[in-house]
Parts: C-alpha cells; sequence; structure tokens
C-alpha cells in the first residue's frame, strides 16, 4: 500500500498528467488530498472526461434480487443493522431452500438478472445455533451452505449469483467460483485507526484491512472477476481513503480481476453505536469518486449507489462514475432498509438528462466473458453468453423491463 510521501505534485500537474493517460504516482495521489473546492471541481471535470473516453455515454445497473442468506454475523461493526443475534432472527436462522427459490423466481419473472447473496461473516464461529442449524442440514460451515444456494439459483432459475460473503480463504473462494460468475467484497478502508478502540471495526475482527487484501488478492489469483470498494464518513482521512485506493490500484495491476470498486457513502441509522455521527458529505463523495477515477483509470468501473443519495444521485455522474449497481424491483436494500431503491424509470430519466443512455448489465461485466475465457469455468461462460447480447449488456435492453420494473 502507498504511505503519503515528503512531497506532493501540484493538483494541476497531476490532473494534467491523469489526462495524458500517464498512471498517477503515489506522490500524484496524495497529492489529491489538499484539493479545495475548486480543485475538486477540476478533479471532476478530468474524472468525467477520463471516464467518457472509454465508458463513452453508457452507463449501467444491474437488476437484482437481493438474497439474505443469514443476519447472523461474528462481527460488530459500529454502523450496521444489517447483524442479528440467534434471539433478534427467531426461527429465520437462514434462508431455506425453498425461500431462496421464491425469491429468485420471482425476480426472474420480473426481469431479473442478478441474484446477490449477503450474509454475515461465519456466524457458526460465535453462535451454537448457527452450527446446529448447519449441522442439521449437512453443512459444517456457513460458506458451505452458500455455495450450495448458490449453485441452486445457477441451475433452477435464469438469474446469476453473485455472493458477497465476506473475507474467505482460497478453498472457500474456489468452491464458489463454479457457481459465480463474480463475487465482491468492499474493502471499506485500510486506515488501522477504525479498528482500533473505540472505532467502528474495534470488534469486527473481519474488518482488518490485512485479512480482507487478503481476500481480494486470492480472489485475483484464482481468476474471480472481483468487485470491491471503500466506504466514506466513517472515521477515516482523505490520505486513508487514496490509500485505500492505491492498495485497490496495485492489486488490480497485478491480477486483472477488479471489475467494479464502489464509493459508498456512510449513513447513520437508529439503534448503532454511530447513530449520531454525521452522514458523509456530498462534496466529500465527490472528491472521493473524482479521485477514484484518477487512481484507477478510464478502464475502470466506479459505482456509486443511487438509493444512498436519492435526492441527487445523478450529480455523481459529473465526478466520473459509469454504473449505478444493483437496483431490484421485488427486495430491498437490507443492508440500508431506509433507503428505497430509484424507481427505474426515474433513474433513467436522470440518467438521460445528465446526457448518458442507462442499459442494464449482468452482475459480470463485459469485459470478463466478451471475447475472453481467462475468466469463466465454460459452463458459466454459456449460462452467461445466453444472457448478453452482443455488447455483453442485458439481453433485451431496457425494452426489457418496460412493463415489469
Amino acid at each position: 500500500m502507498g504511505k503519503m510521501p515528503d512531497s506532493c505534485t501540484p493538483i494541476n500537474d497531476v490532473l494534467l498528467k491523469a489526462k495524458m493517460g500517464s498512471d498517477l504516482t503515489t506522490s500524484d495521489a496524495f497529492s489529491l488530498v489538499a484539493a479545495d473546492l475548486g480543485d475538486t471541481q477540476d478533479m471532476c471535470t478530468v474524472a468525467g472526461w477520463m471516464r467518457d473516453q472509454v465508458k463513452g455515454n453508457i452507463v449501467t445497473f444491474s437488476p437484482k434480487v437481493f438474497i439474505p442468506l443469514t443476519h447472523l454475523c461474528r462481527d460488530f461493526c459500529g454502523y450496521c443493522t444489517f447483524r442479528k443475534n440467534p434471539q433478534q432472527a427467531g426461527d429465520d436462522l437462514f434462508m431455506t431452500a425453498e425461500q431462496i427459490l421464491q425469491v429468485a423466481n420471482a425476480g426472474a419473472a420480473m426481469g431479473c438478472t442478478e441474484a446477490l447473496f449477503t450474509l454475515g461473516e461465519r456466524p457458526e464461529q460465535r453462535y451454537p445455533e448457527a452450527r446446529e442449524w448447519l449441522k442439521y442440514r449437512g453443512f459444517k460451515t456457513t460458506l458451505e451452505y452458500l455455495a450450495y444456494a448458490c449453485q441452486l439459483v445457477l441451475e433452477e432459475t435464469d438469474l446469476l449469483p453473485h455472493a458477497n460473503p465476506g473475507t474467505m480463504a482460497r478453498r472457500e473462494i474456489d468452491s464458489l467460483k463454479p457457481f459465480n460468475p463474480s463475487m465482491g467484497l468492499m474493502l471499506e478502508s485500510t486506515s488501522d485507526v477504525l479498528w482500533a478502540e473505540g472505532g467502528p471495526h474495534e470488534f469486527a475482527p473481519s474488518k482488518r484491512p490485512r485479512v480482507r487484501l487478503r481476500t481480494l488478492e486470492l480472489a485475483g489469483e484464482l481468476r474471480v472477476p472481483f468487485t470491491t470498494g471503500i466506504l466514506i464518513g466513517i472515521g477515516e482521512s482523505r490520505r486513508d481513503r487514496i490509500e485505500s485506493l492505491l492498495a485497490i490500484s496495485e492489486l488490480d495491476a497485478q491480477h486483472g480481476h477488479v471489475q467494479e470498486v464502489i464509493i459508498q457513502n456512510f449513513r447513520a441509522k437508529p439503534l448503532t453505536a454511530m447513530r449520531g455521527t454525521p452522514d458523509a458529505e456530498t462534496k466529500e463523495l465527490m472528491w472521493t469518486v473524482a479521485a477514484a477515477r484518477l487512481i484507477l483509470g478510464s478502464d475502470a468501473n466506479l459505482q456509486v449507489p443511487p438509493n444512498l443519495s436519492a435526492n441527487d444521485y445523478q450529480i455523481y455522474l459529473n465526478a466520473g462514475i459509469n454504473d449505478w449497481g444493483g437496483v431490484s424491483p421485488l427486495t430491498i436494500d437490507f443492508v440500508n432498509p431506509e433507503a428505497p431503491w430509484p424507481v427505474l424509470n426515474d433513474l433513467k430519466q436522470k440518467t438521460e438528462d445528465a446526457g448518458f443512455e442507462l442499459k442494464p448489465r449482468l452482475p459480470v461485466y463485459p469485459e470478463y466473458f466478451i471475447e475472453t475465457e481467462d475468466f469463466l469455468p465454460a459452463s458459466l461462460q454459456r449460462k452467461v453468453s445466453a444472457l448478453a447480447d452482443s455488447e455483453g449488456y442485458v439481453q433485451g435492453g431496457m425494452q426489457r423491463y418496460a412493463i415489469k420494473f
């Protein structure tokens, strides 16, 4: 990971370098920390220009269903309302196979193509109730059950699984690869401050930066198209964000597997330790998005979740994003239940008003299966290709959702 250098490059020189297509050095990247409002506007202008050179006027989203396999989790994060203990979960410790298929098939009928599996980290390590539920059904771990659930959806429905289970060992990623054309793990931050005493990750061992970076590294070694990202506004600094983006850039340079980077803004939630913390500021999200584009380059796929900035999400197109992430006509955002997805017509209209064309994509980006067989197993390649048009987007395009979404 890049560390703050002794001296930094003038911001105007950094922007000129980025516009010329040169990779930024560590010194260049950290120079962006000092950007004032005027500099940030200049950063956004160059970031948008960079995006346009490769992505053109196409902005994507993934029509999905959200499948919360289990809310049980061994971690305690200071901002999370997704997590439940066994008493809170009651009889619903894990979703059953029948429940999973019911949601997946309903989503497929509405034109969805992604089944996003999100779950707590290794709850069987903390809760005997989780171990007993899994053992009764023939599974040793939550990740074993996840692999079964992903295979079930892949083989029994028209959806493509995208597993987001947290940190994983090599064998666990390898066990999920045959059933997931892509997977994901939010890096969140490389900052050690966040897991120090009093930090939001103090009681969350899975949020240690080295553990999360190792998962990203293993995914690259195993040639898995991978989504990651950072969470801003949880106590990290601008320098921390730059360091996190440099770490992602370094891993992608080694393996070429980071298909998408999410820049997600913190929103305070009731009944959490961080309920009194101010939400991430718009100007900081704009700065971070632009910095991400400048550091990660024109080829990168950058996302800002529209439901977390419901009133003005379209402004982030000005900072260089080219994707809205998953949007569901059926299921809520279980991680941010207070933030409904935008209606598709509104998303389309706001995207078009900003001068872009909205297209539905699969959970794996086109560059990871169009004209390449380096990433997906043959069986997955066939199913993915059957759902895609000639450019790698969802067959039928926006017309697919004219009535259903």
